[in-house]
């Protein structure tokens, strides 16, 4: 796989009646009960996002019971608390608080979209909780009440520019979801291209909502673009079941990998289980795991998933490694803090490392972010991806883009003496991101 990283540093919709059984099902426990660790889950199941957040609903759930069956943390069991927040934004903020002030839970995994982890960002840092958000998202953010253990920019979006560019693209569609997750990212992605010598003409820009379904006249328009001779490609931040009718009508106007290929960043296996992706093969995706990926780690993963779901034909993504490590590296610093109070373990949790699922090693940076391989996949007629491409190791992540002047001189460090999301470099002041906001 040629190595084309230039920048080293740097699943339907399950209905409501689901997360009514999944509550019925938990044991009822006293909020005050002390002899078990409340842990949250606020994850959509249902709704548009739903597809996606379902599987990582399931996955906490297979952790925890993994985690009890080794004597739990601290001596204590973990029980997990379910919320659907239904992927109404507005109602992520409402669960959230309620788990925090009512269930008193002791950390929560949760969140897809930026929009959803936007909403809940002041709860968690008016209630002091800890939220660990598993999905690649759009940076310009580090908050010392969340762990990011999804990709950055720099671990997702740059590398994905650098490998398209490697292949002789000089035309970019950049197609997302209307909100901030797409916007933000193209935004870095378009001043990228730029300082790449992508025309600005080259570059077409498209927002659809979510649940998007009509896409014929959207898929023309990108044919058309890429009919100039210039070798095109197609930048996707579409997120949830949008995808399956995008790519549907992909295959039905012919619009194939090599005449335009498709860079997802929001498509993995859970998403492309229910689309015949015959037509989609050699369509890309950049994520910094993917199931196919060999090694005994990935395959006992894969193997402890499908026991647990009870199918053994069940896929697993990245946002469910990216759990996976964000559940283990809670578990390390709770066990080093002797504690769940969530200053502790914050403290204790900067430079504490667990293996990822890659064959590599998962560490908390400063900036609440991980370092992470990059890989680009191919999509394959059963599903899965062959991965074409990959960095030479680890990525640390980067809050912060260095590509757009509001942010480049912007870092962050939540230990002492800077303590800070939003350090600015040259200024040495802390709160450089109301300035970038402006």
């Amino acid at each position: 796989m040629r190595n084309l990283n230039r920048h080293p540093a740097r699943r339907l919709a399950a209905p409501f009646a689901a997360a009514a059984l999944v509550l019925a099902a938990l044991p009822a426990v006293a909020q005050d009960d002390p002899g078990v660790i409340k842990v949250g889950v606020l994850h959509s199941l249902s709704g548009t996002m739903a597809i996606s957040e379902t599987t990582l609903k399931d996955a906490v759930l297979m952790l925890i019971d993994g985690q009890n069956a080794k004597g739990g943390v601290l001596g204590r069991k973990l029980v997990p608390v379910v919320v659907d927040p239904a992927s109404e934004w507005p109602l992520f903020a409402e669960k959230a608080l309620d788990l925090l002030t009512k269930e008193k839970v002791a950390v929560v995994f949760g969140c897809w979209t930026s929009v959803s982890r936007k909403s809940v960002l002041p709860v968690f840092e008016g209630q002091d909780g800890l939220l660990f958000y598993p999905v690649q998202y759009e940076g310009q953010e580090s908050s010392r009440n969340v762990v990011y253990t999804g990709a950055a920019p720099n671990q997702q979006a740059i590398p994905a520019v650098d490998y398209l560019l490697g292949q002789g693209v000089k035309r970019f569609v950049l197609a997302g979801t209307d909100y901030v997750f797409p916007r933000t990212a193209n935004k870095i992605v378009e001043a990228y291209l730029l300082r790449n010598g992508i025309a600005r003409e080259d570059i077409l820009v498209n927002y659809t909502p979510f649940g998007h379904s009509d896409w014929q006249s959207i898929v023309a328009e990108i044919k058309r673009f890429g009919s100039t001779g210039s070798k095109t490609a197609v930048i996707s931040t579409i997120n949830g079941d949008a995808n399956v009718p995008f790519y549907k009508e992909l295959a039905a106007q012919n619009v194939s990998a090599e005449a335009i290929p498709v860079m997802a960043f929001s498509v993995g296996e859970e998403e492309l289980s229910g689309v015949d992706t015959r037509p989609l093969v050699g369509h890309l995706a950049a994520w910094n795991y993917f199931q196919s990926v060999e090694g005994r780690p990935n395959e006992e993963f894969v193997a402890q998933w499908r026991e647990y779901i009870k199918d053994p034909a069940r896929v697993t993504n990245d946002p469910m490694e990216a759990t996976y490590i964000g559940f283990n590296l809670w578990v390390k610093a709770v066990e080093k803090a002797g504690t769940t109070d969530v200053d502790a373990v914050l403290k204790a949790i900067v430079g504490l490392e667990t293996p990822n699922l890659t064959g590599g090693t998962a560490r908390l940076l400063p900036n609440h972010h991980l370092t992470k391989p990059v890989l680009i996949g191919e999509i394959q007629d059963d599903g899965q991806f062959q991965v074409v491409w990959s960095t030479d190791g680890e990525v640390e992540g980067d809050a912060w883009s260095d590509y757009l002047p509001e942010s480049a001189d912007l870092t962050a460090d939540w230990t002492d003496p800077v303590n800070c999301g939003n350090y600015n470099a040259k200024t040495k002041t802390c709160g450089g991101a109301e300035e970038a906001a402006r």
